[in-house]
């Protein structure tokens, strides 16, 4: 396959995407949203040659490996024991937005963000993403029938814990 140059003028194409993963990855608002802008700005740094054509498969992988070095770096520093405060996250900042559909959102993605990182890299490219098995395998460089099996047990995982800590009940009844 030809390559080409990251047009930097399409980025904001995929911001939506981007967040949305972010918000798995993380479980936070806040800290999508952080990452989404230090994506943006290692990607933007200088130009980028894309061998395989796909802005968004480039900006996934580019994400996930600077969350993952970003969580390396935060587990070398000492923890402050007031940390546990800055946790506390309000559902939803929006005032038009369902309050239970915002609590249980932010359930999902936290749940989602507790997955370990095989498991939480897959339900992100199949379920939030919408990527399908095949894409997602080509991503995250393993075979299709892994993504299925990761698929299954990452989402039964979720349902596990959604179900208790008492959360989602129509998920966890579903």
């Amino acid at each position: 396959m030809a390559e080409r140059v990251l047009d930097p003028h399409t980025l904001g194409d995929h911001v939506d995407r981007l967040f949305r993963v972010a918000w798995a990855m993380c479980g936070s608002r806040d800290e999508a949203e952080d990452l989404v802008q230090d994506t943006f700005a290692r990607v933007l740094a200088r130009p980028r040659v894309l061998r395989h054509g796909d802005d968004i498969g480039y900006l996934l992988r580019t994400m996930r490996n600077l969350f993952a070095d970003q969580r390396r770096a935060a587990s070398r520093r000492p923890r402050p024991a007031y940390a546990e405060l800055e946790s506390f996250e309000l559902a939803s900042r929006r005032a038009d937005c369902d309050p239970e559909a915002a609590l249980e959102a932010n359930e999902v993605f936290a749940s989602i963000a507790a997955l370990p990182p095989e498991f939480r890299d897959v339900i992100i490219a199949v379920d939030v993403v919408g990527l399908s098995y095949a894409e997602a395998g080509r991503l995250l460089r393993v075979r299709e029938t892994t993504i299925t099996n990761r698929v299954f047990r990452a989402r039964r995982r979720i349902v596990t814990s959604l179900s208790a800590d008492g959360g989602v009940a129509a998920l966890a009844r579903s």
